[in-house]
């Protein structure tokens, strides 16, 4: 996926199944997967040609023992029927693509136990490394051109861009390792609490590779099917993943233009407000204040109220200012912050106030590294 020659060459394709599938019980029909092809205008269905080229990204090889092949039950089948009807995809070579998939214990341990259920004193340490900082750095240097003009394009700070890209894969160093079919396969079919939503991306995924041109065997990508650099989820790359260089592909596997394009644009489509604050820390008098914290993430007081409860911010903002206050649990006690409008945009890329103060912190470390 390095060149136009190679994208080009690429065509969606479905192959060879692997042999017995294990039954899956667990997962609930979907009313959406209900619907046939009698529902919308016949057409031919798809016919798919293998590509001639190499995969845009090297396969596993040989799957763990902890792996089952995907059931074709009544669960897929009404996928496959959906796929049907509303993309014309060929029954039989759908079919046959999905029992290529396996279902990953790996997998379902993983989404169980997020990252996010730590303590800040704990997470904030993952990201916060003289490593990601000077890796943000270098990062910044190789990519100068683009983020300045993303940057001025867009409003989106170039620090916020990197920190992001760093935060998520290293500035592309571990982009994940899973098959992003093997991924969403598993977590749409035998992971109910979440059925609903990779249902919904694995679909988002087999358009996106027609979109694309890819085979959909070879993407690699986090244990929850997010891709390339920016680890975007499927339906966020069809709806939010930009060409940098006008080459007629959106690669952000392996231009890292592409990739910072494309988080930029993320941002500004939530709402991004260009030389706005993102946060600030704040001190408490009392315990007041108290009663403004919750699970909501937008903002939702202002700094009059908060000035009200006792809660201080170290920087002046006028007092209509609307503001999300925040705590992060530290070994003793915990520390306040406030968060403004790009902050909540911040958590509009992952629902997590860890996550988005992190990437703040880290784009500040970034920002005052490479001045040095």
């Amino acid at each position: 996926m390095t060149s136009n020659t190679r994208f080009q060459q690429r065509t969606f394709y479905l192959g060879i199944a692997i042999s017995a599938a294990l039954t899956i019980t667990s997962c609930s029909n979907s009313p959406e997967h209900e619907k046939t092809p009698a529902a919308v205008k016949k057409e031919s269905p798809k016919e798919i040609t293998p590509p001639s080229a190499e995969p845009i990204l090297k396969p596993i090889v040989s799957e763990p023992a902890a792996a089952t092949p995907l059931s074709i039950n009544e669960n897929t089948k009404n996928f496959i029927r959906k796929m049907v009807a509303l993309h014309h995809f060929n029954e039989q070579e759908l079919t046959q693509l999905l029992k290529s998939a396996v279902i990953k214990d790996d997998i379902l341990k993983r989404i169980a136990t997020p990252s996010e259920g730590l303590p800040w004193h704990k997470y904030r340490k993952i990201f916060l490394t003289d490593a990601r900082i000077e890796g943000g750095v270098k990062f910044w240097h190789e990519n100068l051109d683009a983020l300045n003009r993303v940057s001025q394009e867009t409003g989106v700070p170039a620090e916020i861009i990197v920190a992001i890209i760093g935060v998520e894969t290293g500035y592309g160093k571990n982009m994940g390792n899973h098959r992003v079919l093997d991924a969403l396969a598993t977590l749409a079919f035998a992971y109910p609490p979440r059925s609903a939503f990779f249902t919904g991306e694995l679909e988002q995924f087999l358009l996106l590779c027609q979109d694309e041109k890819l085979n959909p065997r070879d993407p690699l990508g986090s244990y929850a099917g997010a891709m390339g650099y920016p680890q975007f989820m499927p339906s966020s790359f069809r709806a939010l993943a930009r060409d940098f260089d006008h080459d007629t592909h959106r690669d952000i596997w392996h231009n890292p233009r592409d990739a910072i394009a494309s988080v930029a644009n993320y941002f500004a489509h939530n709402n991004w407000q260009r030389e706005q604050a993102i946060a600030v820390s704040a001190t408490a008098q009392g315990a007041e204040y108290k009663s403004l914290l919750n699970k909501n993430l937008k903002p939702e007081t202002t700094i009059e109220r908060l000035s009200k409860l006792g809660v201080t911010p170290t920087e002046d903002f006028p007092k209509s200012t609307v503001v999300k206050l925040l705590a992060f649990e530290q070994l003793e006690g915990e520390d306040l912050w406030i968060g403004f409008n790009n902050f909540y945009v911040i958590t509009r890329y992952n629902h997590s106030p860890l996550y988005a103060l992190a990437a703040y912190q880290l784009s500040q470390e970034i920002k005052q590294r490479k001045t040095l």
